[in-house]
């Protein structure tokens, strides 16, 4: 009995380095993930690298993953001095009628420009970001210029355009409002990716705040939960441990989609997932995405060590 205990612990010790190895190796044999979604991106942000691409360079709607770039530009301002988080900021009429997902705020209503920043990040709120945009810009129209601006100097393709600060679709104001593709925020997933990536090293700090289950406004008694699933503090059937960041979209036209980030072994990912046709999904695609592209950037001792990590006490008959 103890003989035939030894020879099945001796093949699972065999079998799981093999196993990783050909994991790590997927690329060379072909075997790629298959995304079900309008276009994809996987970055390896130590390197810079594309590690997978589908249709990374079609200009889409990205909803409110285009707040990426109304975030950078706040970031930016804060680090310059220019601004200051305690900034008591007041709703105008017309950032408490952008619809859509929000802070339900009113005209008048005041808060700090911090309440304000970790709302649109966290919960993606829409008429937070009106306020912020018109805060720091004067109005929301000078603002997307600046967001433009923005995505010149980083080197975004032309195909990537920024019209509102919120990524919604025009026309959501109103249905009688006529909506113009013309007129509508488009992004490419290359670009989505080139964006938060230097969000990223530039403000490390982001990560921080997206990877907040819950934040609550002061005074307000309201709970905002976070709407990335992935964050392995949600405890969930979407998380993914190393996940932290980044940002969630939804509108009809664009479908359901995300930008993710997750850390494991000192390789950190960056994959971007635009029109997928459900919440479950847009989270169900970026994990196909983590796991190929975290067998090709960890090294055989590092899967090794997550897998003991992973298996925890059963692991110790192994060591």
């Amino acid at each position: 009995m103890k003989k035939r205990w030894l020879w099945f612990v001796i093949v699972i010790l065999i079998m799981i380095p093999v196993g990783l190895v050909f994991s790590a190796n997927t690329e060379r044999i072909g075997i790629k993930p298959n995304v079900e979604a309008k276009a994809v991106v996987l970055m390896d942000l130590n390197t810079g690298r594309i590690l997978f691409s589908r249709n990374g360079d079609t200009p889409l709607p990205p909803a409110s993953m285009s707040k990426l770039m109304t975030e950078l530009i706040i970031l930016d301002e804060i680090r310059s001095g220019a601004h200051t988080w305690d900034e008591k900021v007041t709703v105008s009429r017309y950032a408490s009628g952008v619809g859509g997902e929000g802070l339900s705020l009113n005209e008048g209503d005041i808060l700090t420009v911090g309440e304000l920043f970790q709302s649109m990040a966290v919960y993606s709120a829409n008429d937070a970001a009106v306020a912020l945009a018109e805060h720091f810009a004067g109005s929301e129209a000078k603002f997307v210029k600046i967001m433009n601006r923005k995505a010149e100097d980083l080197g975004l393709s032309t195909r990537t355009n920024f019209m509102n600060a919120t990524g919604m679709e025009m026309g959501s104001r109103s249905s009688s409002e006529p909506r113009d593709p013309a007129k509508e925020t488009r992004m490419t997933a290359h670009d989505t990716a080139k964006l938060a990536a230097h969000l990223i090293h530039q403000h490390p700090e982001i990560l921080n705040t997206s990877s907040k289950t819950q934040m609550k406004l002061t005074g307000r008694e309201l709970y905002l939960s976070n709407t990335n699933w992935m964050l392995p503090s949600l405890a969930g059937p979407y998380s993914y441990e190393g996940t932290d960041g980044l940002k969630t979209g939804y509108t009809e036209k664009a479908g359901y989609c995300f930008t993710g980030t997750a850390e494991k072994g000192g390789s950190r990912l960056i994959a971007v997932v635009l029109g997928t046709k459900s919440k479950e999904a847009r989270f169900e695609e970026t994990r196909k995405l983590f796991d190929y592209g975290f067998s090709k950037t960890l090294t055989l001792k590092e899967r090794l060590n997550d897998w003991f990590q992973v298996m925890g006490p059963r692991a110790a008959l192994f060591h």
